[in-house]
C-alpha cells in the first residue's frame, strides 16, 4: 500500500464508503483495501460489514478436496473473524461454508443481531457453537446447515426453543451420486447421520414458526414427515428430494394437512425391491465454473 498525491487520496470518507459499498465483496477484498492505507481503514467501517456473503465464491469455485483442507478451513475462519471485528458487533447475515466451531463461536459471542446463517459443509462446526448462536443470536430466522455432519438433532431443538423467529431451515444431506466422489473426503460421505426421525421429531416439535424447509436426502420414514406436518403447520415450501424411505402416498396423506403449502418437492428416486440401494429418476444438471476470487490470494 502506498500514499500518492492523486485526487482519490483527498475524497472524503463519507464518500469512499458510498462508492466502495458498490463493489461486491471480491471486489472489495482484492482490490482497495490494498490501494494505500486510508482506503483500508474505510474499508473496515462497520457500514460495509453487515453482510459477509462468500456464497457466490464458492458457487463459481469447482468442488475439490482442498477445500475441506485444515489450511483452507483456518483461511475462511480467519477472514469470519476479521468480519466480526469490523462489524462492531452489526453483522446481520453470514453465508460461508468451510468454518469451524472457532469462528462461528466467536461470531455468536459478537453478534447479537444475526438473522440469517448459512455454513453449509462445515465439517468442524458441532453443536457446541450452534448452542452459542441459539442462546445468543435469537433474532436467527435463516439457518442453512447441509452437510455438517457434526451437528445433531440437539442442535435443531437448541435453535427452536430459542429463535422462535426462524422461518427458513435447510438441512439437506449429501447424496449417493458419484458427483461427489474425488471432491468430498470418503470418510466424510460415510458419515452421513442417518437419524433422519429424530431430526424431523425434533423440527417438528419445536420449529412451528417454519416457512421453507429442505431436507434433501434425509433418512426420515413416515413417522418423521408426519411429525414436521403436524408440528409445522405455517410450511409453504417443502422439499424431500432424495427421500427414499418416502412413498409418494405417504407424502400425499401428510402433506394435505399444510393448509398453506404452495410446493413440494418429491423424491423423484425409488428403491429397488430387490436391494436397499436407492436410484436415482434423474438429477439435475451440474456445471462446472472457471474460477473468479481466489480466498488463497487474499490477505488479512
Amino acid at each position: 500500500m502506498e500514499e500518492d498525491g492523486s485526487d482519490w487520496g483527498g475524497l472524503a470518507p463519507e464518500i469512499l464508503i458510498n462508492i466502495i459499498s458498490r463493489l461486491t465483496i471480491q471486489e472489495l477484498w482484492t482490490g482497495p483495501m490494498f490501494v494505500r492505507k486510508s482506503w483500508l481503514t474505510v474499508c473496515r467501517d462497520p457500514y460495509l460489514w453487515s453482510i459477509f456473503d462468500l456464497e457466490p465464491w464458492f458457487e463459481s469455485y469447482p468442488e475439490s478436496t482442498h477445500l475441506w483442507s485444515p489450511d483452507f478451513e483456518g483461511k475462511v475462519d480467519s477472514m469470519l473473524r476479521s468480519v466480526v471485528d469490523w462489524s462492531d458487533g452489526g453483522l446481520t447475515e453470514i453465508r460461508v461454508r468451510h468454518c469451524s466451531d472457532h469462528a462461528l463461536s466467536y461470531a455468536a459471542d459478537r453478534c447479537p443481531n444475526l438473522q440469517v446463517l448459512a455454513i453449509r459443509s462445515s465439517r468442524n462446526v458441532t453443536d457446541a457453537s450452534m448452542t452459542k448462536i441459539a442462546f445468543r443470536c435469537r433474532s436467527l430466522r435463516e439457518l442453512d446447515i447441509s452437510y455438517c455432519h457434526e451437528i445433531s438433532h440437539d442442535t435443531l431443538v437448541m435453535i427452536g426453543r430459542n429463535c422462535p423467529n426462524l422461518r427458513i431451515l435447510k438441512r439437506n444431506l449429501m447424496d449417493w451420486s458419484s458427483r461427489h466422489i474425488g471432491s468430498v473426503p470418503t470418510e466424510y460421505l460415510d458419515a452421513c447421520p442417518q437419524d433422519g426421525d429424530t431430526e424431523a421429531d425434533a423440527i417438528g416439535k419445536h420449529m412451528v414458526n417454519l416457512e421453507r424447509l429442505e431436507i434433501q436426502f434425509s433418512r426420515l420414514s413416515v413417522k418423521g414427515l408426519a411429525s414436521i406436518c403436524e408440528g409445522c403447520p405455517k410450511l409453504e415450501y417443502l422439499d424431500l428430494f432424495g427421500c427414499v424411505h418416502l412413498s409418494s402416498r405417504d407424502i400425499t396423506s401428510n402433506v394435505s394437512r399444510l393448509k398453506w403449502l404452495k410446493e413440494v418437492k418429491k423424491p423423484d428416486v425409488y428403491v429397488p425391491r430387490s436391494g436397499d440401494v436407492a436410484q436415482t429418476e434423474r438429477y439435475g444438471h451440474w456445471r462446472l465454473y472457471d474460477e473468479r476470487f481466489d480466498i488463497q490470494a487474499m490477505r488479512i
